[in-house]
């Protein structure tokens, strides 16, 4: 029977260069993971400057800081006795590394620098750092007075046990460092993330880790950062403990709590090592993660993971993102134009259950969310009782209509802004639209018209055009002026509500009211997004959202047809939203150009449509997508939620200026077809 020892791992909601508030964080998280009787604490990847620094990684103040706060580690009586694994960037012979740093006693006992990048999809790290590749090279690094400190590829042996870390895209790797250093009778390894959320990812993560420990045994402890540290994407928690294969402790995957600490009282499981002919460099250290007296302390026992359904994913991550941004902008709430469709009403229904949380969290005693919540609002005193009661502090929509908005688009609006709590406007724009078209007939002596009354299709797509810019301008307006309006202070973040499929066709205008300040849902698919409001109908009992999907999705931007809709977005795509979704994928994900993309699409579709239509779908996606996609390069900051998402900043990275007509690929098409 081995030993018993305890662990802790904690999910921290650090914020990129927030020196001071990510050390309070890291303290905090050591004071608990101490209370918890635990001899390790593990942190999350560069949690003392912020996993989110980018090219901020490049300057020397972040180095600089970096340092500034360790030393306040090393000097606090708060670390003192407990080995504390932090992370932090550190250059050394003029090159920067991704490290860990683990102390003890105001020691560093070693320093540990990343080996494999992570630098796809979201992910850049080769650009700010480099790996270190020297497999078993530890060098001793000048540290003050005579001391040394090991850097490099090593493990750090107690008098009762072995310790090796992994850091996040190393558990990833087909040749991941803790194969090798279980051969070699390491019994505890540790992962420090920042790995980030997209839906049905977390059981990926969760098989990975379990298998590190399923075959030769020992325990895995994995970290990883939480929330919205300045960009797009939320990291998800998920800190847990895995004996021998099995979950034994689960942290929350999404929480407003900004410090978690999972800790575990548990034996440790002794693994069949043999060496290898070059073994791990092993840093002793005077020290014992056990007890003699240790007989009554329980024993592990496993556990099943809670997995969450991809709709209550969409319920809780962008939610927390959206959290975050808000408390930390300085802003007072947010406005949404609420059209009274599927997107419009998703994104509000995130708002709502951001206030929901919050209520959940005040009444569960986080003090921290209360404080927060009184600063946003502008009232000390202030206690939020319900999510409805919050929602119409914090959250505005207003229908934005013209005269060709039907009563049924506004009537659902209306309904659901009274479900939520939202304060709700009707706001008419067709005074500014006649205002900006009279100053272009003014000019020009011309008056366009719509394509139902006789108008050509470039009068027909400016109309709409002027109508959708019209109201990002008022909406602007209003998320400036509104609260001074009503005698309060501060401003509104406007939130978009263009989701992924919309994105990937340019479905949308170009500087409308889907340019925001930020948008939930922009990295959602439609059909994740009607799964997710039928979710809400019972969770949130939200009755009007009924009426909502069953209504077909339509821009609402050309005239009525005897009062009722004659627009609708399927038509206008010229494809469905679940065709989109596969297209969207197999364009990503697959990396498939129009031709391979037909060539698998023959194959998938063939119950539906024969090759010669499969390869006019393709060819219209390709045409839109290709005239379009100049509009991501403006489209408004998106939380981070599919693998196919055609964000520009970042994550898919393409020419903005496309040869539409697609000649040579679209032949090879033809003659497959023919």
């Amino acid at each position: 029977m081995g030993r018993k020892v305890t662990l802790a791992t904690c999910s921290l909601n650090q914020w990129a260069l927030d020196f001071e508030g990510n050390l309070e964080r890291i303290l905090k998280s050591i004071e608990i993971a101490k209370a918890h009787g635990a001899k390790y604490r593990l942190g999350p990847e560069l949690e003392i400057c912020g996993y989110g620094c980018a090219d901020h990684f490049y300057e020397s103040d972040t180095l600089l800081h970096s340092f500034q706060v360790l030393r306040k580690l090393l000097e606090s009586a708060v670390t003192q006795d407990i080995i504390c694994d932090v992370g932090m960037p550190i250059m050394h012979h003029n090159v920067r590394y991704n490290c860990r740093v683990l102390f003890l006693n105001r020691k560093i006992l070693l320093i540990r620098p990343k080996m494999v990048m992570a630098n796809h999809g979201n992910y850049r790290e080769l650009r700010w750092f480099s790996p270190w590749n020297q497999l078993r090279l530890v060098l001793t690094l000048p540290h003050s007075d005579s001391v040394t400190v090991p850097f490099g590829d090593c493990v750090l042996s107690t008098k009762d046990t072995c310790i090796g870390t992994e850091i996040c895209e190393e558990l990833w790797n087909p040749r991941s460092p803790h194969i090798q250093m279980g051969l070699e009778g390491v019994e505890i390894f540790t992962n420090s993330s920042a790995s980030h959320h997209e839906l049905r990812k977390a059981d990926q993560r969760v098989n990975l880790i379990k298998s590190a420990t399923t075959k030769s045994g020992g325990i895995y402890l994995y970290a990883n950062q939480r929330g919205c540290d300045g960009d797009r994407v939320y990291y998800d928690g998920c800190a847990m403990v895995v004996i021998n294969g099995d979950i034994v402790a689960q942290g929350a995957q999404f929480s407003l709590n900004d410090v978690v600490c999972t800790d575990m009282e548990r034996a440790v499981a002794l693994n069949c090592a043999q060496r290898e002919p070059k073994p791990c460099h092993r840093v002793k250290v005077d020290f014992s993660f056990s007890s003699g007296d240790d007989i009554f302390l329980p024993t592990h026992q496993p556990i099943t993971w809670h997995f969450h359904t991809p709709e209550e994913e969409i319920s809780l991550g962008p939610a927390c993102w959206l959290w975050d941004y808000l408390r930390r902008s300085g802003q007072a709430g947010f406005l949404l134009p609420l059209s009274g469709g599927v997107d419009s009403s998703s994104t509000a229904c995130i708002v709502h259950s951001m206030c929901t949380l919050l209520c959940q969290a005040v009444k569960d005693g986080n003090g921290q969310v209360l404080e927060d919540v009184r600063r946003v609002v502008g009232d000390d005193s202030y206690h939020p009782q319900h999510p409805g009661e919050l929602c119409a502090r914090i959250f505005t929509t207003c229908y934005m209509a013209s005269e060709n908005s039907s009563e049924d688009t506004c009537s659902r609006a209306r309904e659901l802004a009274n479900q939520i709590g939202s304060t709700h406007m009707n706001i008419n724009i067709d005074m500014a639209v006649k205002g900006i078209l009279g100053i272009f007939s003014v000019v020009t002596g011309r008056w366009p018209q719509f394509r139902a009354n006789g108008g050509s299709h470039r009068e027909n797509l400016a109309l709409q055009n002027v109508q959708a810019r019209v109201r990002m301008v008022l909406a602007y307006l209003f998320a400036q002026l509104s609260l001074w309006a009503r005698g309060k202070p501060g401003g509104l973040l406007v939130l978009g509500s263009a989701n992924v499929d919309e994105s990937l066709t340019g479905y949308f205008t170009k500087y409308d009211c889907s340019s925001a300040d930020i948008n939930p849902i922009g990295g959602i698919s439609k059909e994740d997004l009607k799964s997710f409001l039928l979710y809400c109908v019972e969770q949130f009992q939200l009755p009007a959202l009924r009426s909502i999907l069953s209504a077909p999705p339509t821009a609402e931007l050309e005239p009525l047809t005897d009062g009722q809709v004659s627009q609708t977005d399927e038509a206008d795509m010229g494809m469905t939203y679940t065709e989109l979704s596969v297209i969207g994928r197999l364009r990503k994900i697959s990396k498939c150009g129009p031709f391979s993309m037909f060539c698998k699409l023959i194959h998938m579709w063939k119950d539906a449509l024969s090759p010669t239509e499969v390869a006019q779908k393709v060819k219209h996606f390709f045409r839109m997508y290709s005239m379009n996609r100049h509009k991501m390069t403006t489209v408004t900051p998106s939380y981070h939620a599919e693998s196919y998402s055609p964000d520009d900043n970042r994550f898919d990275l393409r020419p903005f200026l496309y040869n539409t007509r697609w000649t040579w690929q679209f032949r090879c098409i033809d003659q497959v077809v023919m």
